[in-house]
Formats: C-alpha cells, sequence, structure tokens
C-alpha cells in the first residue's frame, strides 16, 4: 500500500503527460490545412455507398457523389466535413448528413528548399509555427553564391501565395514580420547572387556578386585593381536601360554597381 502511494503522483505525471501529448497532436491536425497531393477517405454516417478514397487534386478540389466538385483545398478537416455536408444538405440529398473526412496520406506536410542552399531538397514541417529563416537553416542555408532575396510560393486560404523576402535586410533591419509562417506544400526558392563584370586591364577579370551598397571603385578593388598598364580613364560601362536596350556610359566612380553591369578597363594610350 505504501508502495503504491509513491508509485502515485509519478503515474499521475504519465498520464498528464500522455493527455496532453494527444492534445497536442489534435491540434496539429485540426490546423492542418487539406492541400494537392493529400488522400482523404471520405465517410457519410448511415450512407456507405457514399463512402470515398480520393485525392485531392492540383487546384485543391474532389470529384464527390451526388454534389459533384467540391473546393476542400487550404481548408481543415474540420472545414471540410462541414463544406460537403452544407453541400448534401443544400442539394436536397441528405437532410442532416454527418460528415467525417480522415486524412489518409497528407502531401508529406513538407517544404521544398531549392535553389542555391546547402542542401536542397523536401524537409518535414516538425512544428506549425515553422518560420522562413528556420527552414532555410534546416536545408543548410544559404550556399555560397546564393542571393539575399528568397522566392515563397504556396497556397493561403485557398488561394495562390508568392512572397519575395530579402533575408539579409530582414535580419539586418529587424524586419522579422517578413519572416513569415511556411505552410505545407510551399515552395522556397534562393535565386543566384546578383553578378557584374569586368575585363580589361584589372588584375583579377571576370563576373563577381554585387554587394550592397558596392560602388564602382569597390567593384574595381574587387577585381584587384588597374594593371599597370590601364587608366580610369579607359574605364566604361555596358548596361541595359530601362527600355532594356544596351548602352554604353562613362560611370563616376562612387556610382552604384548594378545587377548584370559589364565594366571594361582599357590600356593607357600613353
Amino acid at each position: 500500500m505504501l508502495a503504491l502511494k509513491k508509485l502515485l503522483p509519478v503515474l499521475l505525471f504519465v498520464l498528464t503527460a500522455g493527455f496532453a501529448t494527444l492534445a497536442q497532436a489534435q491540434d496539429k491536425e485540426a490546423e492542418y490545412q487539406l492541400g494537392p497531393g493529400d488522400t482523404i477517405r471520405v465517410l457519410v454516417f448511415q450512407n456507405p455507398d457514399l463512402t470515398l478514397e480520393t485525392r485531392v487534386s492540383e487546384n485543391g478540389t474532389i470529384s464527390y457523389p451526388l454534389i459533384g466538385t467540391a473546393k476542400i483545398g487550404g481548408m481543415t478537416v474540420a472545414s471540410a466535413e462541414q463544406s460537403i455536408a452544407n453541400a448534401l444538405r443544400t442539394g436536397g440529398f441528405i437532410k442532416q448528413p454527418q460528415v467525417n473526412v480522415i486524412l489518409l496520406v497528407s502531401r508529406g506536410n513538407q517544404v521544398s528548399v531549392l535553389g542555391l542552399v546547402s542542401r536542397p531538397g523536401r524537409y518535414p514541417l516538425e512544428t506549425f509555427n515553422t518560420r522562413l529563416s528556420e527552414m532555410l537553416a534546416i536545408a543548410g542555408g544559404v550556399a555560397p553564391g546564393g542571393g539575399d532575396v528568397v522566392i515563397l510560393t504556396g497556397t493561403r486560404d485557398g488561394k495562390p501565395f508568392r512572397k519575395e523576402t530579402d533575408l539579409a535586410g530582414m535580419l539586418l533591419n529587424n524586419n522579422l514580420q517578413d519572416d513569415i509562417v511556411v505552410a505545407g506544400g510551399d515552395v522556397i526558392y534562393v535565386h543566384r547572387a546578383p553578378m557584374f563584370y569586368i575585363y580589361g586591364e584589372v588584375q583579377r577579370p571576370g563576373s563577381f556578386r554585387v554587394e550592397r551598397g558596392m560602388t564602382v571603385r569597390q567593384a574595381l578593388a574587387q577585381a584587384g585593381g588597374l594593371t599597370p598598364r590601364g587608366t580610369e580613364r579607359g574605364l566604361s560601362l555596358q548596361r541595359r536601360n530601362a527600355e532594356g536596350a544596351l548602352e554604353t556610359l562613362r560611370p563616376n566612380f562612387d556610382d552604384l554597381v548594378r545587377p548584370d553591369d559589364v565594366f571594361q578597363v582599357r590600356e593607357s594610350l600613353f
């Protein structure tokens, strides 16, 4: 009896932890939004002929007996149950339908991270509040040569969603509101960093990353500076204007470098 009294607090703790874990799992399931690729089973109480196992199409719909096309993409399981029940009721097929939707196979509840990251691939969402920066960290972070702008595409509220985020600016300027929560089915893409090109009489001709606030003077320094035969007066810049036409300019050394700028340093005539 004494041993049982000693074990009672331990048993209560285990039971409490178990119920908390179960409640947390149910909350997560309730928050899960159905999307393309999910496989579900729909059951209607006392109507076995309406039992259907189907896959959510790319536009977030399923084809269901009697009601035809039902759009459930972006809905929670509970919302999908209510939507199908309403369609059966308003269509006059069943007076008080009791619909149960079971998620058989989710689309992995995964996020695809593509482009210039260290480990591109598909990663599962371990929690429902994982943010953009955390997802990039899971993928190993932005790889060398990757840009600061991250593109996220997905679905929100059943509608296509796209957002471009300046990752470096977000962290440098503490714009944490741009660090949005990702959702299952999202695609994160990191494009290559903007580049400029320089050739002619410089020590290291080639292509280089355009850094924030980089000036023409800094671009020349990035290329190792001029050779003994080079001259600053021989510097020219090829850049596309707003209409897309290529122009040849004489840049000032304090001008800002733009993506895809092409510099040429000519040889001194004397």
